[in-house]
């Protein structure tokens, strides 16, 4: 009783210092939650979901001369600032995505959201780095509220710099640089978002030091390359992937960036410039959005940031020790197969089929992959290419993830996304009419997250699966093993290598432990090649 009339105390203590701090005029405004920013107030908004504070800045925006410099503190402002808005995408092109009909040229754009129930403060934080091949997408791509609601965390979406303008590497820029390499400024974004949340998260209900990072395809890639950044240590305390393990989180060397650095210049139209950085800062985003087409956006090691691959720092014990929870979609090469062929509308045909496994390959592998992958086991020969690159890209490489994590030492769990009945996400949706995506690439996150804020039209057995689902990655995030109500618990590859999460509907088994996704994907074929 005793305690309790403390904290109850102390409570009002606190409600009252925040009113004390709050400006006059704030107060005006009754219409929305205050939270008081290390830069300034801001205003959110009360869902039935909870809180939700949009577009808050967390660096200073990378304009004019800032373009292609390490992220800033954001700036202070005065008064009290709407955050009940999503702020501006970083620049990238149209896509077939909800809300990306048109390209975005705005610079301005290095902002987060939070979404926090209501209630007790203390509560764990996830930090959610969206997707989009590190040339596409916004923090806006997931809205996660309900998420946050029923496992009882925070939840934080990022924006990052994107494409030539997240991870441009430069002679010149090199010389700008704090390490001397260039080139990683959208994984320095995400660093920066994380010193924010360190600093602000507990305005809005969050502990500092119970903060998870997650991400889904260059989402999760960027989590498995914030593993081995040495300046990530101590910004969080565990890591999700999904998806995100492909070319086993390889990042460009860094003089291989700078010769594609050189190109793009060339491109831009500033090849022959006495100062190329000078140049290239000078021209619109516009003409640095139509000059990166055809060149690899990906981050660079070599400096003090990246010293190493991410791959070669997790085998030799050198990452962040902390538990990661990571998988990949049963079906993931069904949606680049149908963007390559059926979507063109070209779909691949038995005769053409050969040549395209060895053009992908090579002749020694694609020769093996065409024994490995015959059409007489597959619907269509787009669906034999598809799971052969599926498999290369995806479901191996992250299952040689989960063995180089347990090997490292802390919990290394692990899941595959095999609900084959999963209707297909916003964009394809249509497309899925004619096309069996099955459990392809980005269906999980709609089973955990309003992906682009839309409601998915799960029927009563997805439901079902996505319920536990948020049961597991919450269990996860609160700082324990994976676990739903009536389910296995994810297996940690530790104590049981190899064996991995199924993620099923109740009408074709459920939810079980399976020690046979090595083999359905064929990964001693793929282990070899990427050897």
């Amino acid at each position: 009783m005793r305690n309790g009339r403390i904290r109850v105390v102390l409570a009002a203590v606190v409600a009252l210092a925040a009113t004390a701090l709050v400006p006059a005029h704030a107060t005006e405004r009754s219409d929305g939650p205050l939270a008081h920013t290390a830069s300034g107030w801001v205003r959110g908004q009360h869902t039935d979901e909870g809180r939700q504070f949009l577009g808050i800045p967390y660096a200073e925006q990378p304009v004019g001369k800032l373009r292609w410099r390490e992220p800033r503190p954001a700036q202070s402002w005065r008064g009290v600032r709407d955050a009940t808005g999503f702020s501006n995408r970083c620049v990238q092109t149209s896509s077939w995505d909800p809300g990306y009909e048109d390209p975005t040229y705005t610079e301005d754009c290095l902002d987060l959201n939070v979404y926090a129930p209501d209630g007790s403060a203390g509560r764990p934080v996830m930090v959610w780095l969206h997707g989009g091949g590190l040339t596409a997408g916004a923090g806006a791509d997931i809205v996660p509220d309900t998420f946050a609601r029923r496992t009882g965390t925070v939840v934080v979406t990022v924006n990052y710099r994107l494409g030539a303008m997240g991870f441009l590497a430069a002679t010149g820029l090199d010389k700008q640089a704090s390490d001397g390499v260039s080139g990683n400024f959208g994984l320095q974004d995400q660093q920066q978002a994380l010193r924010w949340v360190r600093a602000n998260i507990d305005r809005f209900g969050g502990d500092r030091d119970r903060v998870t990072i997650a991400g889904e395809s260059a989402g999760g890639r960027s989590v498995c390359t914030q593993l081995a950044s040495p300046g990530g240590r101590g910004l969080f305390r565990a890591g999700i992937i999904e998806s995100g393990a492909y070319g086993d989180c390889a990042a460009r060397e860094h003089s291989a960036a700078v010769a594609e650095g050189a190109r793009f210049a060339e491109k831009a139209g500033c090849g022959a410039a006495t100062d190329t950085v000078a140049c290239l800062r000078g021209r619109s985003a516009k003409e640095i959005l139509d000059a990166q087409a055809g060149f690899d956006w990906a981050p660079v090691t070599g400096g003090d940031f990246l010293p190493e691959q991410p791959a070669a720092a997790i085998t030799a014990g050198r990452s962040a020790h902390v538990p990661v929870l990571n998988g990949a979609n049963k079906d993931e090469g069904r949606l680049f197969a149908y963007g390559a062929y059926d979507g063109q509308g070209k779909p691949l045909t038995a005769e053409a089929y050969p040549k395209a496994l060895t053009d992908t390959y090579g002749k020694a592998t694609g020769e093996k992959a065409l024994a490995a992958y015959p059409l007489s086991d597959y619907a269509s020969p787009t669906y034999a290419y598809a799971a052969a690159q599926g498999d290369m890209l995806m479901a191996c490489p992250a299952l040689r993830l989960d063995k180089r994590l347990a090997a490292s030492g802390p919990p290394a769990y692990a899941y595959e996304f095999a609900d084959r009945t999963s209707p297909p996400f916003a964009s394809i949706r249509e497309a899925g009419k004619k096309f069996d995506f099955g459990a392809t690439h980005v269906n999980e996150v709609q089973y955990l997250f309003k992906h682009f804020g839309l409601d998915s039209p799960l029927n009563t057995e997805q439901r079902a699966l996505a319920d536990r689902m948020v049961q597991y990655w919450g269990s996860f995030i609160t700082g324990g093993a994976p676990r739903a109500d009536g389910a296995p618990a994810m297996p940690d590859q530790r104590r049981a290598p190899g064996q991995v999460l199924s993620l099923k509907t109740s009408g074709v088994g459920g939810i079980t432990l399976s020690t046979d996704v090595h083999r359905e994907h064929h990964c001693t074929l793929w282990d070899a090649a990427a050897s």
